[in-house]
């Protein structure tokens, strides 16, 4: 590791100026760090269910008792609007409530009667060390999302942060603390690529899980694969939105603006690409350009602000240079596309139209806050275009007849989340998680607690 290696510095994208610097760890002090989650593991996987959950609902408690902290770190950190950042911690809360209640009842032993007369129990017992490789976009809630259905599980957790945020990983790994949590059952580690390589080959590891882009998710599972470990890939996405002939248009323009400038763009659920149809195509257009212009861009400390900064330099440049390649394309900006002068990372509301395959804007996702609008001729083209993409995450659908939208989201929307009449925001409650580019594994709704655990079947004669 030469010296750069030895610290991330992490910047504030609303100033460009730097906020902390995080030493890195040493290789020996990551192994043992591994081996005293395990360790923790070992005595915490004997804790009963309803122990487990009371120290869940201690750490939601903890969470809230830290949520100003965090909620102005995370925005110092990647530049979200303080009060999406507020909204998140609650979001945290609420999944540590949701697991809490229904986790004993979803990780119960379950009877059997089998055909010969034998009795069967169907057990659910955790696996180990759970490493979580996690993105910036969502700095609190995508630590939580895997942290706590594992925890529940009875599982002991890694956590590796994006390195922009490494403040708010850092500053996780002491409120479960406050809340009771064994000491290393959750640790963070500061730590690079190569370092992380290492702890995916550590045999006390036994699952990982990835949020990130898809290039991520393949090197991962590579990696994972190659040791015969399991993973969850939660990955990226160019979720479309279509718009129907009978859809309220003035809320598909109000749902579609949230969907896309939530969380600055940066989402990966977030909506993307806005299939119109021909017959309601020119009143939506000129509605969504109005209502994307009006957006104001600035501090995220500001609660008179819409959309804060891109998170790094680098992201917006890439986001630029989509843009720019989409126009050389045939592309056309109806508004915005342009980098504002002034410090920090800013970048406008953007649409762009004429937007078909072979631009950026129609193939690859745009992490930021970039519309692509594409006109459909009707509603089946409208969901060739959508399915028309080698991600599947997230997707919505306007229509008032919601028997039709309904049909449409279950027997033709090839993606994992569909969203009608509104835009896709995480519900504990809901399962999360998708098909193709975009990974594979679910979390929340239950299903997250029983993907990295070893689901025993249990004979008994007689």
């Amino acid at each position: 590791m030469n010296m750069k290696e030895k610290v991330i510095t992490t910047i504030n994208p609303t100033t460009g100026k730097e906020i902390s610097n995080h030493e890195y760890i040493s290789s020996e002090e990551a192994e043992k760090t591994v081996k005293r989650c395990h360790d923790a593991f070992e005595k915490w996987k004997h804790f009963s269910l309803g122990e487990r959950a009371d120290k869940i609902k201690a750490i939601g408690k903890s969470l809230q008792e830290h949520k100003t902290e965090i909620a102005e770190l995370m925005t110092k950190e990647m530049g979200k609007l303080l009060a999406q950042s507020e909204h998140e911690v609650d979001l945290c809360t609420a999944i540590c409530e949701y697991t809490a209640e229904h986790g004993p009842e979803e990780l119960k032993n379950e009877k059997r009667t089998l055909s010969d007369g034998d009795k069967g129990i169907v057990s659910y017992s955790p696996i180990g060390v759970i490493y979580g490789i996690q993105p910036w976009n969502y700095p609190s809630y995508q630590v939580v999302r895997y942290a706590i259905a594992n925890l529940m599980a009875g599982n002991g957790i890694l956590l590796k942060h994006a390195s922009n945020v490494t403040g708010t990983g850092k500053l996780l790994e002491r409120v479960f603390a406050a809340a009771g949590l064994p000491e290393y059952l959750f640790s963070t580690l500061v730590i690079n690529h190569e370092q992380s390589d290492a702890i995916i080959k550590n045999d006390y590891v036994r699952g990982i899980t990835l949020t990130g882009s898809s290039a991520a998710g393949k090197k991962i599972g590579e990696k994972a694969g190659a040791v015969l470990k399991k993973t969850v890939l939660e990955l990226g996405s160019n979720d479309a939105y279509i718009v129907l002939e009978d859809a309220d248009l003035e809320l598909a323009v109000e749902m579609c603006v949230k969907g896309r400038i939530y969380n600055n763009g940066e989402t990966c659920i977030a909506a993307k690409r806005f299939i119109v149809v021909d017959k309601v195509y020119d009143k939506f257009k000129a509605s969504f350009v109005s209502a994307m212009k009006a957006l104001k861009v600035g501090d995220p400390m500001s609660s008179e602000n819409d959309l804060g900064p891109i998170a790094r330099e680098d992201l917006r440049k890439t986001l630029h240079e989509q843009v720019q390649e989409s126009v050389a394309n045939g592309a056309e900006i109806l508004c915005g596309g342009n980098i504002p002068e002034g410090e920090g990372f800013f970048y406008p509301a953007t649409i762009l139209a004429n937007v078909t395959p072979g631009q950026p804007a129609y193939d690859d996702e745009l992490f930021g806050p970039v519309a692509s609008l594409i006109k459909a001729k009707d509603e089946k083209d409208a969901m060739r275009i959508a399915n028309d993409s080698r991600f599947g995450l997230g997707g919505g659908i306007f229509s008032k007849d919601i028997a039709k939208a309904t049909e449409l989201a279950e027997k033709h929307f090839d993606t994992g989340m569909i969203f009608i009449n509104t835009f896709g925001l995480a519900s504990p409650s809901m399962p999360f998680g998708g098909v193709k580019n975009s990974g594979f594994g679910r979390e929340h709704g239950g299903f997250g607690m029983k993907e990295f655990v070893n689901v025993k079947g249990i004979t008994i004669g007689g």
